[in-house]
């Protein structure tokens, strides 16, 4: 038996935390997860030669890597890429 009453939202909840639990290891930037959200974040040295950008792609793999194995999908639509520089409204 469950305290959880059938049929109610939060019954899935912990079956998906624990689902997507793994999604992170590895991971080297900032990973925030929320519902069906999820973020990568990283601050990059805009200077040539420099990692920041190294480690953002090695995620992206990692994460696709993780749709992949996991048979979930990504909504190409909903994927955004913002860049925030200091003097750029």
């Amino acid at each position: 038996m469950s305290d959880v009453p059938w049929g109610s939202v939060l019954g899935l909840a912990p079956s998906f935390d624990i689902f997507v639990s793994d999604m992170d290891s590895g991971i080297e930037c900032t990973l925030s997860k929320f519902a069906d959200d999820t973020k990568l974040c990283s601050t990059v040295n805009p200077h040539p030669n420099t990692v920041g950008t190294d480690a953002i792609q090695r995620d992206l793999d990692r994460l696709e890597r993780w749709v992949h194995v996991n048979l979930m999908k990504i909504t190409n639509a909903k994927c955004k890429d913002l860049h925030m520089v200091q003097g750029n409204p």
